[in-house]
């Protein structure tokens, strides 16, 4: 087969602008921005006491690893999972990513979270502080879900 000029600088084009658009997408400013937006809606739902405001940021089999229990796998065991700490705790948590890391579709946020936990029924208000990653993945509309939370106390 012989390639002649112009076939030869179409598949380095082709070639270069792959290369751009694959580094286009890691540490990108505007997906990390969107990532931290998810990470603050949240902590938001939360501090609210909403479990479906933090379920709906999983995805369909998102994982969630909380210390002490098994994985809850899936949003609604996500949604379960929170909405029994809601049911028994007022809560106040203060959490932030220290880095995020995006490369194509996949992204790693890692943060520090504090929470004071009040017993609605009475007794000692509990007070923690935890390290975490999240991993989350581009969906096909462009938005950022969780697939994996972990954490553990740092007491």
């Amino acid at each position: 087969m012989k390639l002649n000029y112009f076939s030869v600088l179409l598949i380095v084009f082709a070639i270069a602008a792959k290369g751009c658009a694959k580094e286009s997408s890691i540490n990108n400013p505007a997906d990390i921005k969107a990532i931290e937006e998810v990470s603050a809606e949240r902590a938001k739902a939360f501090n609210n006491g909403d479990a479906e405001g933090i379920a709906i940021h999983f995805t369909d089999t998102g994982v969630l690893m909380a210390p002490g229990s098994p994985a809850k796998i899936g949003r609604n065991a996500v949604r379960e999972y929170y909405q029994g700490i809601f049911d028994e705790f007022s809560n106040s948590l203060n959490s932030y990513y220290e880095e995020v890391r995006v490369s194509g579709n996949l992204a790693i946020g890692q943060g520090v979270a504090e929470v004071i936990s009040v017993p609605h029924e009475g007794g000692d208000t509990l007070y923690s502080t935890s390290k975490y990653i999240n991993i989350l993945e581009r969906q096909p509309n462009g938005t950022w879900q969780t697939t994996h939370d972990i954490w553990n106390d740092n007491e």
